[in-house]
């Protein structure tokens, strides 16, 4: 790919990499190198150093040291809208009359860097999802940050970003067949992703329409996301090529989705999903049906990119072999979903529906999850209420009531219609209540899985009492005056509560017979 590079040009930047690998280039500071196909990132002390390497691809293009110069000055302006705590300046590689090499030297530039504040690598989210289940108030502060900065991103052209999407395919396709992968399983990749895009392209085009492409990150894979003073930083976004990152919101939401499920992460991957669904548009709702797609671009994209990492090393060849083949694998689970579900959780307050519901969506295919859809944030939300925000007792009559359930099935019913699963939380105590959720599912040709939960008064009435910024506006009077409830023959599945959040959940997931997804 590089081979019109004059040799000088490598030897002379092979010179300059050693210099800054050497401990005794930052005051005898050990140093860590990570090498990318574009990039080596020298880590000293509270500094990192990066260089753009002496390459050329059909999608970047750094072989001469001007364009070098100004990719890393592109990388400053396009990475500090995302993370301006990290990003600092960019400095030379010089070589004095002397003909020593310096850091931001005031001699000749042999190489240009981008300077950047050093953060502790083991606080990347791929190390941490490594390690351990991510917390849900870890994922919500993850959906928010990629929310602003999808807030704060200028709009981009639709056209580019639709016509970019089958010349991936057919590049993802080609270096498929390249590296050997089954024949079989390559072209049903290639035959399902094509015949996604072509049924979600109209709903795409109007997503751009309506301004959902813009210049996003670009490459938010979960390496690319770290926690600096507790929060999550965004950094390191494409900026060789802004039409490349210049997307629908939800392909760049997309990546981190898929990333988490291919870290075993799943209930991460739907919490994200939820959080960035609860606090946005309405209208990446209506874009459900889109996901199947984005995200199996997005992993058959990140086994491409790691089949390009050449490696000297067996061992390293062998890693990146055996990664690049489990994205391949998820990008074809992913492009073909099994069926939706609708699920229904119900109960009175304090059994911990929401909750269980909440636990329950990783575990629901279609991947990432299902929507959870739950009565008090819809009925905030109709009236013009933010969540924690207490409604008056006319909010709970009975005509406003059956304005929510309604409410309720009309959402539940237009997710499954798009082929993504919907969990309705609700307390479902009434007989036609619990009559008018099957007919929805009956009406849009799906089972309704039913859980009813129970769990003694004096449980109820403590979980209650102990909420705080919570939805619900139940309180230990109101639990008591649920106790007169006619609630009829319930036959969904009952579920008893009484125990821990985790009890409920093995007992819910048995009962549906959910499988592990990962």
């Amino acid at each position: 790919m590089d081979e019109k590079i004059p040799a000088s040009e490598h030897a002379r930047q092979q010179d300059v990499f050693r210099f800054v690998a050497a401990p005794a280039s930052h005051g005898g500071a050990k140093v860590r190198q990570i090498d990318t196909h574009g990039a080596a990132v020298f880590l000293a002390g509270d500094r990192a150093l990066k260089i753009k390497r002496a390459v050329r691809f059909p999608f970047l293009d750094y072989s001469t040291l001007e364009r070098r110069k100004a990719a890393c000055e592109r990388e400053l302006e396009v990475n500090r809208r995302f993370a301006p705590q990290i990003y600092r300046r960019v400095v030379p590689i010089t070589r004095s009359a002397a003909g020593e090499l310096q850091i931001g030297g005031e001699g000749e530039p042999l190489e240009w860097a981008v300077e950047m504040k050093r953060f502790d690598e083991s606080l990347t989210i791929d190390q941490l999802a490594s390690d351990q289940p991510l917390s849900p108030v870890l994922i919500d502060a993850i959906s928010d940050a990629i929310a602003a900065s999808h807030g704060a991103a200028p709009r981009a052209k639709t056209a580019t970003w639709i016509a970019s999407l089958l010349p991936i395919i057919a590049d993802n396709t080609a270096s498929f067949v390249a590296a050997g992968f089954s024949a079989g399983a390559v072209a049903a990749l290639d035959g399902n992703t094509r015949a996604a895009f072509e049924r979600v392209r109209p709903l795409l085009e109007q997503r751009g329409a309506l301004g959902y492409v813009r210049w996003c990150h670009g490459d938010l894979h979960l390496a690319n996301i770290v926690l600096i003073d507790g929060k999550p930083v965004l950094f390191d976004a494409i900026e060789f090529d802004p039409a490349i990152a210049s997307v629908d919101l939800l392909y760049d939401l997309a990546f981190p989705m898929m990333d988490l499920i291919q870290h075993g992460r799943t209930q991460a991957a739907a919490e994200l999903l939820n959080r960035y669904l609860a606090t946005g548009d309405d209208a990446h709702v209506d874009a459900l049906g889109a996901l199947p797609l984005l995200m199996s671009l997005r992993a058959a994209v990140r086994a491409k990119v790691t089949l390009s990492r050449a490696s000297e090393d067996p061992e390293a060849a062998r890693v990146n072999r055996q990664t690049a083949a489990s994205y391949f694998a998820l990008a074809g689970r992913l492009i073909d979903p099994p069926p939706a579900r609708l699920i229904a959780v119900g109960g009175v307050s304090g059994t911990g529906k929401s909750v269980l519901a909440r636990a329950l969506a990783g575990s629901v295919l279609p991947l990432p999850g299902a929507v959870v859809l739950r009565s008090d944030v819809i009925r905030k939300k109709l009236f013009g209420a933010v969540e924690t925000e207490r409604l008056p007792a006319a909010a709970y009559e009975p005509k406003a009531t059956a304005e929510v359930y309604r409410n309720l099935g009309e959402r539940a019913a237009h997710v499954v219609a798009q082929g993504h699963s919907a969990i309705v939380d609700a307390v479902f105590a009434k007989a036609d209540e619990r009559a008018a959720v099957e007919a929805v599912a009956r009406a849009i040709g799906v089972d309704v899985s039913g859980l009813y939960l129970v769990a003694d008064l004096h449980i109820r009435i403590a979980r209650v009492a102990h909420r705080v910024g919570d939805a619900s506006d139940a309180t230990p009077e109101i639990v008591r005056q649920q106790q007169a409830y006619e609630t009829g023959t319930i036959a969904w599945t009952t579920i008893d509560a009484s125990g821990s959040p985790e009890e409920s959940l093995n007992r819910a997931v048995t009962a549906l017979k959910l499988g592990d997804q990962g």
